[in-house]
């Protein structure tokens, strides 16, 4: 399913959400993908912040911050930070990616249960079957990690545990459906 250009009235567009889709190449368009994955960045310079440098800064784990602060004086030509900074960053890096990831979980929980009704075949519940497009839940651990808890928190342990995510690195969904419907084949074919 695309699900980049949903549109509802119940989501948590903030202030910096518009801003940031004022200033894209497609304003009113994909509001779904760019409240979970889009980044506003130096305060002057749209989109230079990536999620993959964010993801690196998030993933630092020395005592002094080095690839933070590597990456703020490369892309956003900050010369030295301190670790105070260093922190505040890392910080605004988990925000950023529990908020997406929380929304993905959402957009997931929603769709299971539109589908429910039709996941069961001959009296028994079949496993649902999530592939996910692109490298973000795959290089992401912080994204993957809280994707996977607010499932839970929103299905509940038992539930969460019997949906199979996958990944698909083509970028366009194709490889995603594909694998999908293989795994449910290869599930079915397991199953009986």
């Amino acid at each position: 399913m695309e699900w980049g250009n949903f549109r509802s009235s119940h989501l948590p567009l903030k202030e910096y959400n518009q801003d940031l889709d004022a200033e894209s190449l497609n304003p009113g368009e994909q509001i779904f993908e760019k409240i979970i994955s889009g980044i506003p960045s130096n305060l002057k310079i749209p989109f230079i912040l990536r999620t993959p440098n964010m993801s690196a800064m998030h993933h630092d784990t020395s005592s002094d911050l080095r690839v933070v602060g590597s990456k703020l004086k490369d892309i956003l030509e900050i010369p030295s930070t301190s670790l105070k900074m260093g922190k505040a960053i890392v910080e605004l890096c988990d925000i950023v990616a529990t908020r997406g990831a929380r929304l993905s979980a959402a957009g997931i929980v929603g769709i299971l249960k539109k589908l429910e009704r039709d996941m069961v075949k001959d009296g028994e519940k079949q496993k649902p079957v999530v592939v996910l497009d692109g490298g973000l839940y795959k290089h992401y651990s912080k994204f993957s990690t809280c994707m996977e808890s607010a499932l839970k928190e929103l299905l509940g342990e038992e539930v969460s545990d019997n949906i199979v995510i996958e990944h698909s690195n083509d970028g366009s969904g194709i490889g995603a459906a594909l694998l999908a419907a293989s795994h449910s084949q290869y599930l079915e074919v397991e199953e009986s």
